[in-house]
């Protein structure tokens, strides 16, 4: 059963009683930070707290990803031997990836599967080429650093991003990849939040990365099947069924035509239900 990605929440990995309380969040994954979220004065402590954290901490069935600092940097190396072969990690992901070449760099010392963030536009230009990696497992879109990028300017629609979105997107589909959308900063602003959330679904996105725990409920809300759309793929893959007994090819439920791609999507959707009421569990 494929592991629900509804809600992605960071970490900063240098602060021990956020790392506590995470064990009791209801997020899906969580992305551990290194990079962004630790001060250059605190990367090394912040390194040596979370691999002591990750040995000795059961954090469920959440997703333990640790987002290492970036290629080049005079912590790269560190991170990666510390949390490379980590028996409590899940996945490593790498900042700012532009190629395949970036994943070949840091394969040989990596055993887990490799996320990569989606935050610049040659990486959005490349990303067919990075969701097809071998090591590939995930990928994370960094909205913040692309608009910076791009020059683009806020606007609630996302308008100036939905070029390096949508390419990301279709590679992700295309490769069988996990992907989640970036986060939305104002985290008081809950109408916002689900009003973009709710966008990334539509898009495809398996779920969204968040910046602070009051975000968990609507992500996780959102990015979840309802109950209307599980009843209502139920009566779709059992119409189809009928159908196909009678030596029909197509049925129709409230009026509206059911066929394969319909089932198949049927099946993908419950499938997910299930995903998530196993998490929850």
């Amino acid at each position: 059963m494929v592991h629900p990605y509804r809600s992605v929440l960071y970490i900063p990995a240098s602060r021990e009683r956020a790392l506590e309380k995470a064990r009791e969040l209801a997020a899906d994954a969580i992305i551990f930070d290194l990079e962004d979220a630790v001060s250059p004065e605190e990367k090394v402590r912040g390194r040596e707290l979370l691999a002591r954290v990750l040995s000795s901490t059961d954090f469920g069935a959440r997703a333990r990803i640790v987002r290492v600092n970036g290629l080049g940097t005079e912590w790269a190396e560190g991170d990666l031997a510390a949390f490379g072969t980590h028996p409590g990690v899940d996945a490593v992901l790498l900042p700012k990836v532009n190629s395949g070449a970036d994943l070949d760099a840091v394969g040989a010392r990596v055993k887990a599967p490799l996320w990569a963030m989606l935050e610049t536009a040659k990486g959005c230009l490349n990303a067919s080429a990075i969701a097809s990696h071998p090591r590939l497992e995930g990928m994370v879109m960094g909205t913040n650093d692309l608009a910076k990028e791009l020059g683009a300017r806020f606007r609630a629609d996302r308008l100036p991003l939905m070029a390096g979105l949508g390419a990301c997107v279709l590679a992700a589909r295309a490769e069988g990849r996990v992907i989640v959308d970036g986060v939305f900063n104002a985290f008081k602003d809950e109408a916002g939040l689900r009003a973009e959330c709710e966008q990334g679904r539509d898009m495809g996105f398996d779920g969204k990365t968040l910046i602070h725990p009051a975000q968990l409920e609507i992500a996780n809300e959102v990015f979840a099947p309802s109950e209307a759309e599980v009843e209502l793929a139920r009566r779709q893959i059992a119409a189809f069924t009928e159908a196909r007994a009678r030596g029909e090819g197509v049925a129709v439920v409230d009026g509206r035509i059911v066929e394969n791609l319909h089932v198949a999507t049927a099946e993908a959707l419950i499938a997910k239900a299930e995903a998530i009421a196993a998490v929850a569990v």
